[in-house]
């Protein structure tokens, strides 16, 4: 059989071969037809050489990739999967064929190779597992850690919880399985969104592969053959959300030079040696960075080294062990699941593709890895599925909330933790990052608002379809509102500005649409108190984030940390003596003297990630939605409305006819600015409306043979 490359009116590409080795070649070909400059990209990064081309804005990202070991643990990963899995290991050989064999006519069609003069280079076997690994290294958001002992050190232990949030360091979802008990066709719907960062080209590819053995649609990550995270295989769907699982450890280290290399402490007492070599890093218009790189018995050291961060150890804010201030300085490793067993859990690939009931999609993500996933899943005959997947560590209690002594016993891993499983209630599951069936694999989650929002909307309704999911993907009812409209109510003695802002804002419909005024007015009055709490010297200690590499800044700036943790921090019986009435009194009197001329889309606009910004810049448009929103489009409260986050796609599996599944993606199937599909599906986004899944082939246009 020939491989055939078709295409629907969104210009999503529909593959069938032979066999699902020729289908893998022909997804890799296509992927590198239509998104050249982003595997480029993506190739760089996971080898952390991505600051040759994109210069020195690359460089810290480049310098965590050597550090952290990427593309080492990629090839480790590869070997073994060779050893224990040799199928889908060629398996990836024959997506990679692909990729290599499509990037030259990508390249031609990607204005952005002739603008950095860059040539795009031939990825590996593990490429894809690097790329896998780049993406997700830190999706579980380890660097909290490093917040979490600032807070400790400067405000107390009992202090962290009062910042525990769903910030923007995160990577979150919204999910839902609606049961055939519950719906007008008596099969399971399941629908939701991944929340992401917004990148231009995307960071999922709508695809349609197929084959003898196995008929897919689903959402693909470019650079990675099958369909991991979003699929349908006609009698079996399923899709993820993220667990908020804690399973990435930090360990402090304690590091001497030798006349033999370096050596770090053990929980044994005794100094073992530590693997170190010397990289560079290659920076485009500046000199290179040579960047020393090792490894202790824990795992890779991430940040400082023998002499401390810089080779100064007063620029750490831990340079010794706080019982003893003047012993040896202290590094900081990382402890990861793929570092320490080679599997980044590709295993699950394959068998996914081939699942024909829940049973073999349990079965499959057996084999999960990382990141750490709640998944769900339905079949035609009314098999469900509601699980956790993915590889957490057993350890000591203080593994999971701040950087450990690895000088000390105690904080050894001692093997895995149980998945749990969780059932459905009346009829429905709903996953929204919450407190849910990962609770005791996590420390922090995020708040319950967009869980009860969903939950609350579909028990609004007794039989719901695939057609009406939009209105739940599109909600903008904004709960967490409630934390500061009830300090407003409490506000008395205001100017006759502020009193009428304060009316206004109290008869709001919580609602954060892209044309309500109101939505504006609030968002303006939530950022002032913001400021107002982020700079009270109660927190000043916390306003100067420590010197550690540039890639953890998300983490330890303190604006954001308020910004997401404002419903904590409002509601706490008691902040360290901040008066917080008049916080928000001087917010309101502030936004009431200057209050913003428009409505909420005016300043809460797209802001999608690119490697390299266009010569001729978009017209982003303005959204509706809020962080809590179910319609989670996420600015920054107090530093930033612009929305760098949101819906990295929406999906809607119906089990009764996969064709009456929906999908749609931020702006296009194409990833080259020039084809009309790199950012044709943009208003059906905007509007929350969705592509039709096409699966009759006689329907298609039929593009060429491989």
């Amino acid at each position: 059989m020939a491989t055939e490359i078709y295409r629907d009116a969104w210009g999503i590409p529909h593959l069938r071969a032979g066999s699902a080795a020729e289908l893998a070649h022909a997804q890799g070909l296509v992927t590198a037809r239509d998104r050249a400059w982003q595997l480029e990209v993506e190739r760089h990064r996971a080898q952390g050489t991505s600051a040759s081309f994109l210069g020195e804005s690359a460089l810290a990202w480049d310098l965590f990739a050597r550090r952290a070991g990427l593309d080492d643990t990629a090839r480790r990963c590869f070997a073994e999967l060779e050893r224990r899995d040799p199928e889908t290991a060629d398996w990836l050989r024959a997506y990679v064929e692909g990729v290599n064999g499509g990037l030259a006519a990508g390249a031609d069609a990607a204005p952005e190779f002739a603008r950095t003069t860059l040539a795009p280079g031939p990825w590996h076997p593990w490429t894809p597992l690097g790329v896998w690994l780049a993406t997700h290294i830190l999706f579980a958001g380890f660097p909290a850690k490093l917040w979490r002992e600032q807070v400790a050190a400067h405000l107390g232990a009992d202090a962290i919880g009062l910042f525990a949030a769903d910030g923007p360091g995160t990577s979150g979802s919204n999910g839902w399985l609606v049961s055939g008990e519950r719906t007008a066709t008596g099969q399971a719907v399941i629908a939701g969104d991944p929340h992401r960062w917004i990148e231009d080209p995307g960071v999922y590819q709508q695809i349609h592969l197929s084959c003898p053995e196995f008929d897919v649609v689903g959402l693909a990550v470019p650079g990675v053959p099958g369909i991991a995270h979003f699929g349908h295989t006609g009698t079996v769907a399923w899709a993820i959300t993220n667990a908020m699982a804690d399973y990435q450890d930090l360990y402090r280290e304690r590091l001497r030079r030798t006349g033999a290399g370096v050596e770090a402490l053990g929980p044994d007492g005794v100094w073992h040696r530590a693997a170190r070599h010397t990289e560079v890093v290659e920076v485009a218009g500046e000199e290179p960075v040579e960047v020393e790189v090792i490894e202790t018995d824990r795992g890779p050291v991430v940040i400082g080294g023998p002499e401390g961060l810089d080779g100064d150890p007063s620029d750490l804010p831990y340079a010794a062990d706080p019982a003893d201030p003047s012993g040896p300085p202290v590094a900081i490793s990382l402890r990861h699941p793929p570092r320490v067993t080679s599997d980044l859990g590709f295993g699950a690939l394959l068998p996914l593709l081939r699942a024909r009931r829940v049973a073999d999609v349990d079965r499959a993500f057996d084999r999960w890895a990382e990141p750490v996933n709640v998944v769900q899943a339905a079949d035609t005959e009314g098999g469900v599925l509601h699980r956790v997947a993915g590889r957490v560590p057993l350890r000591a209690e203080a593994n999971r909330l701040r950087p450990v002594p690895a000088w000390e016993p105690g904080h050894e891993w001692q093997g895995w933790q149980e998945t749990p499983r969780a059932g459905l209630t009346d009829g429905v599951a709903v996953m929204a990052n919450q407190r849910g069936p990962a609770g005791p694999l996590g420390v922090e989650f995020a708040p319950p608002h967009r869980h009860d929002r969903i939950a609350a909307l579909l028990a609004g309704k007794e039989r719901w379809s695939a057609a009406d999911m939009p209105a739940i993907h599109t909600d903008t009812h904004l709960a967490s509102a409630s934390a500061l409209l009830d300090h407003l109510r409490t506000l008395d003695a205001l100017t006759p500005e502020a009193c009428a802002l304060r009316d206004r804002l109290l008869a709001w419909n919580r609602r954060m649409d892209a044309d309500s005024a109101d939505a504006a007015l609030y968002s303006a009055v939530r950022g002032a108190v913001v400021r107002q709490l982020a700079a009270h010297p109660a927190f000043a200690a916390l306003a100067t984030a420590p010197a550690y590499p540039e890639v953890f800044r998300p983490w330890l700036a303190l604006v954001p940390r308020v910004g997401f943790a404002l419903e904590h921090l409002l509601r706490a019986g008691e902040l360290f003596g901040i008066d917080r009435p008049s916080a928000v009194r001087a917010a309101v009197e502030e936004v009431a003297a200057r209050p913003p001329a428009g409505v909420w889309g005016d300043t809460h606009r797209l802001a999608p990630w690119r490697a390299l910004e266009p010569e001729t810049p978009y017209e982003e448009p303005g959204l509706s939605g809020d962080h809590d929103c179910v319609l989670c489009t996420s600015g920054v409260p107090g530093l930033t409305d612009r929305a760098a986050r949101g819906p990295a796609a929406r999906y809607v599996w119906d089990l009764a006819r996969r064709e009456n599944s929906r999908w749609v993606v931020p702006l296009g199937a194409s990833g080259a600015p020039g084809s009309p599909h790199h950012r044709d599906q943009l208003p059906l986004w905007l509007a929350g409306d969705l592509v039709p899944v096409v699966t009759d082939w006689t329907l298609l246009n039929k593009e060429t043979d491989v």
